[in-house]
């Protein structure tokens, strides 16, 4: 079958080859099986957290690298401040002298903590001003949201109440500024 009548077939709600979210899921499940029922309802509630977070943290990256690319040129990240960029090419370093441990290595914004990501939009307020609201609307929900995101990245559980209030400031960005 050729892939054109394969997606007119989808199109119309017929199944073409296996079922990948059952096969994901069923993977998942089997990985799981492990530990207890309480440890996996968890890691899944965090991991939906976690996907979320993911997505937003990379979106506020791309949202500085587009901003200053376009606002300072090409050598933008040579001009933020030498504390966050010298702490970055640090980590940076570290990850490349690993070797063993593949990912991508080569953003050096991808190294730079979470926690700094509103200190460069901060430093370089004449370039976020007509976007974000105000320093002090920034600052207090990047550092709401590093709380929790250093929970989630510990492995360490939230209250239902913590959910709430990440997905609200991340409505509240996307509202806003937009992702």
């Amino acid at each position: 079958m050729f892939e054109a009548e394969a997606g007119e077939f989808q199109a119309a709600g017929i199944q073409i080859g296996a079922d990948q979210r059952e096969v994901e899921e069923k993977l998942l499940s089997e990985a799981l099986s492990p530990f207890s029922v309480t440890n996996r309802n968890n890691s899944l509630a965090m991991a939906r957290l976690y996907a979320v977070l993911h997505c937003f943290e990379n979106q506020i990256r791309g949202f500085i690298r587009e901003t200053l690319l376009e606002k300072e040129g090409a050598d933008w990240v040579d001009k933020i401040p030498p504390k966050i960029k010298t702490h970055a090419e640090g980590r940076q370093a570290t990850a490349q002298k690993d070797s063993w441990l593949e990912g991508e290595n080569t953003d050096l914004l991808g190294f730079i903590d979470f926690g700094h990501l509103a200190q460069i939009i901060v430093n370089k307020w004449e370039h976020f001003e007509d976007i974000v609201p105000s320093q002090h609307w920034l600052k207090q929900r990047m550092d709401e949201l590093e709380k929790s995101r250093n929970f989630i990245a510990h492995n360490r559980m939230l209250l239902p109440s913590e959910f709430q209030r990440m997905y609200m400031y991340i409505a509240d960005w996307n509202r806003v500024i937009g992702l």
